[in-house]
């Protein structure tokens, strides 16, 4: 019958989009469990010592977030090659992805070296705050390679529609993370250092762990293991796009932080540990949008259009959904959670109102980083550019104005920072991604 048919479709669509959203979940947090587990560790040595990580940490993340493309491109790449029975073509993308991300890896690696301190002082660090964020930031520098080689690995295995084995590789990093953290911080004494160096040594084992699979699976299908050099710089002109609309999110990040700073230590180590959970909880959404990636351009890729909208409408729901679970936990953990990280009550305060607001927008980021991953996948990355760009412009008044106004402590403060960020920021980008999700554009965009 119709309607039995039209059911079990949808039991297969749901099957297909939980078979990779649910072990793509623990992958995708792997970084933000690796800072959280640094604040929780480094919070209890004092308040300079979280400021100063949480300043550093905003300052990597932002440099490794930029190349996030290494990881965005690939997928849906791989995935379309896949849908079209290209096995061995879309295991040379991913090896073309791997060798990119080796040399950008060092490449940044480098440079930090010598323009690190530079970027902490221009962010307002000043002091203590200055020092131990520089140190943290020294040593962490060793594992961006390792960082950029991950995420494009994870890329390679999600275009194949397989996120189980990334959700392995990130349980047992984050565990050796865990424990090399504790023992350099409180075993050795190391302070900050130690937090950085479990860190980077976590980060490697996972890289090393990567490249196996990939070469394993490349030598199986009998694709070299040298690049081509001509297919590295496709993936880096696609990738350029995607560049663009990350450097305006990490720019909103980022002028976010500054006028934080500006607030004083106190409010730049709860937003740190704010910043650090709403990571948390927008990798635990976007773990739909990596399923919207692959399952997108895998069906994109064998011209099923039909299935494509079906997919994009169950994930919006999904997404939405999520996204209110996820605020009714956060508002209710928002008054404890704290202690979790620092014994401050000043900080605590201040965090438990950046938090509410936080909360309130969960369904709403929900609904962007769906479509996000949907368009990511689509390979619409231009549009994605463009409106990135556009987005950014309307949120900067916003921020402006609650760097302007005398709001009379840091509880309220911070506040403002965050319904700044969380509806207004946020709402622009629900906005120019549910207007176009709305056309049938985006779907030819890629092909």
């Amino acid at each position: 019958m119709p309607n039995d048919a039209a059911k079990a479709a949808r039991r297969s669509t749901a099957k297909a989009i939980r078979g990779l959203a649910i072990p793509a979940f623990g992958a995708l947090i792997a970084e933000p469990l690796f800072l959280l587990a640094d604040s929780a560790i480094v919070g209890h040595l004092g308040v300079p010592q979280l400021a100063g990580v949480g300043l550093a940490a905003t300052v990597l993340q932002t440099v490794v977030g930029l190349m996030v493309f290494l990881a965005y491109s690939t997928t849906p790449a791989v995935a379309r090659l896949l849908g079209a029975g290209k096995h061995s073509q879309a295991l040379a993308v991913g090896r073309d992805g791997l060798w990119l991300a080796a040399v950008l890896g060092v490449v940044l690696a480098v440079a930090g070296m010598f323009a690190g301190r530079s970027l902490l002082d221009a962010m307002g660090a000043r002091g203590e705050v200055l020092e131990f964020a520089q140190q943290y930031f020294l040593i962490s520098l060793a594992g961006i390679p390792a960082m950029l080689l991950v995420m494009a690995a994870m890329g390679v295995l999600r275009g194949l529609q397989d996120t189980k084995t990334p959700l392995i590789v990130a349980t047992a990093g984050f565990a050796v993370n865990i424990v090399m953290n504790f023992a350099f911080v409180y075993g050795l004494g190391m302070s900050v250092a130690g937090a950085a160096l479990g860190t980077v040594i976590a980060q490697w084992g996972m890289a090393a762990v990567y490249l196996v699979i990939v070469v394993r699976a490349a030598r199986t299908y009998q694709v070299g293991l040298l690049p081509d050099w001509a297919g590295v710089r496709a993936v880096s002109r696609v990738g350029s796009w995607l560049m663009l609309r990350t450097l305006s999110l990490r720019a909103a990040i980022l002028v976010t932080v500054v006028v934080v700073t500006a607030q004083g230590s106190t409010n730049l180590a709860a937003h740190q540990l704010a910043m650090t959970l709403f990571s948390f909880l927008a990798f635990a959404l976007d773990a739909l949008a990596i399923a919207a990636q692959a399952l997108i351009g895998k069906e994109l890729g064998a011209g099923n259009t039909a299935q494509v909208r079906v997919l994009t409408n169950t994930m919006t729901k999904w997404g939405l959904g999520f996204g209110v679970v996820t605020g009714l936990g956060l508002w209710a953990a928002s008054g404890v959670v704290g202690w979790i990280f620092t014994t401050d009550a000043s900080v605590h305060a201040a965090l438990t109102a950046a938090l509410i607001v936080m909360a309130v927008g969960q369904p709403l980021a929900g609904y962007v980083f769906v479509l996000d991953g949907v368009l990511i996948g689509a390979g619409d990355a231009r549009y994605l550019a463009l409106v990135g760009l556009g987005n950014l412009v309307i949120y900067l008044p916003l921020l402006y104005w609650v760097h302007q106004h005398d709001l009379g402590d840091s509880v309220s403060g911070l506040f403002w920072v965050w319904a700044a960020f969380s509806l207004g920021y946020m709402g622009a980008r629900g906005l120019t991604l549910g207007l176009r999700a709305r056309t049938g554009r985006w779907m030819q965009v890629g092909a």
